[in-house]
């Protein structure tokens, strides 16, 4: 190891102990005459050119939860550029030496192969060494968007149902849309995977209804042939993956029934093949209730008001976010994203060959 890297690295372990006593992120002993204070320990460092990595680890008996209240430590520091993983024990900061792109056109033949891998494949973004994240909705049921106006929530679920129906058949995927703000799924209604398209609750209801009593006939089917899955039915009675997608459902959290029938999706659509995409852009806990929450399985927080809101929606520091279309997600564990931009027109364009003509 050469005399630069190795004088790198000891610099990057005290400035990381700089920032541990800073933030307060250390164990006290408390002495007759001197405390003792016992901070993380700096297990690795390695440096690159694009970053340089820190893992540690806290004391036994230090709040994990110490690590995301002091972020801010951490950024003031390092700078903005900086992701940090894991959980209760061991951590990992990563420090990059350049902003991510904030500027991602979406592009299909590039997204295709990170999807194609997956039964149903959802993509999300490029993370910030420029490789796409993507995962499968049928491991990882049921997802929370959650953002402000222009933050780029609206486009990612463009990007996703647009990508979903490019690469699945009408008889593999169906489509039921809510609209409450009447603006974004209207380029949805005559493809052909799209069920039905509405804005009102009377009709987002009736619709709900429809999808509950698809899970019932799905239930039985299951029993009768004794499966846990309905991936696992005869070929015979293969049905058809249902994604029931809610744009600003927190405008239906009046409407009981309407919540009563998201709760059981979210809890039990899984091995019935029902899954659920729900947006806001206001979270509330009010109607993000324990079931719900429990089984939305991937959040992803673009640019949210507060930490009030990153807790609810299970996104930290997802307020601290200043480039639109830029995301915390979390899933099996956190990322930071560049969703792709897929303007409405060129949404359109790509939607066009699987229009029909639909009976109003």
């Amino acid at each position: 190891m050469n005399l630069r890297l190795t004088l790198a690295k000891l610099n990057a372990r005290r400035k990381l102990i700089k920032t541990f006593k800073s933030a307060g992120i250390y164990r006290t002993i408390e002495g007759v005459e001197n405390d003792r204070y016992i901070y993380p320990k700096i297990h690795d460092v390695s440096i690159s050119d694009n970053f340089t990595r820190l893992v540690f680890s806290l004391p036994n008996g230090l709040d994990p939860k110490l690590i995301t209240k002091n972020y801010f430590a951490f950024q003031q520091f390092y700078g903005k550029n900086i992701e940090i993983k894991g959980e209760i024990k061991t951590f990992e900061l990563i420090v990059y030496q350049h902003a991510p792109s904030s500027d991602l056109p979406y592009d299909y033949e590039a997204i295709k192969p990170h999807i194609d891998r997956h039964k149903l494949g959802i993509v999300c973004g490029q993370d910030r060494n420029g490789r796409y994240v993507a995962f499968d909705l049928l491991k990882h049921p049921h997802i929370l968007i959650a953002g402000e106006t222009g933050s780029g929530k609206s486009t990612q679920l463009r990007s996703i149902l647009t990508t979903l129906i490019m690469t699945k058949k009408p008889s593999e995927l169906e489509l039921y849309l809510g609209d409450c703000k009447r603006q974004e799924f209207h380029i949805f209604r005559k493809v052909e995977h799209v069920q039905e398209v509405y804005s009102s609750a009377r009709d987002i209801s009736s619709m709900l209804r429809k999808v509950r009593s698809e899970m019932d006939r799905r239930s039985k089917l299951t029993e009768v042939f004794e499966v846990s899955h309905v991936d696992d039915l005869p070929s015979g009675e293969r049905v058809p993956y249902i994604i029931v997608c809610i744009d600003e459902f927190v405008m239906l959290r009046n409407d009981a029934e309407i919540m009563y029938i998201l709760t059981e999706v979210v809890a039990i659509g899984r091995s019935l093949g029902v899954l659920a995409i729900l947006s806001m852009q206001r979270p509330n806990a009010k109607v993000l209730d324990t079931t719900i929450r429990a089984n939305l399985t991937v959040s992803m927080g673009f640019k949210l008001r507060d930490a009030i809101e990153s807790k609810i929606v299970n996104t930290p520091n997802a307020h601290l976010i200043e480039t639109a279309g830029r995301f915390v997600m979390n899933s099996d564990k956190l990322y930071e994203l560049q969703a792709p931009y897929l303007e409405m027109e060129e949404a359109k364009k790509l939607l066009n060959p699987f229009m029909i003509q639909k009976e109003k």
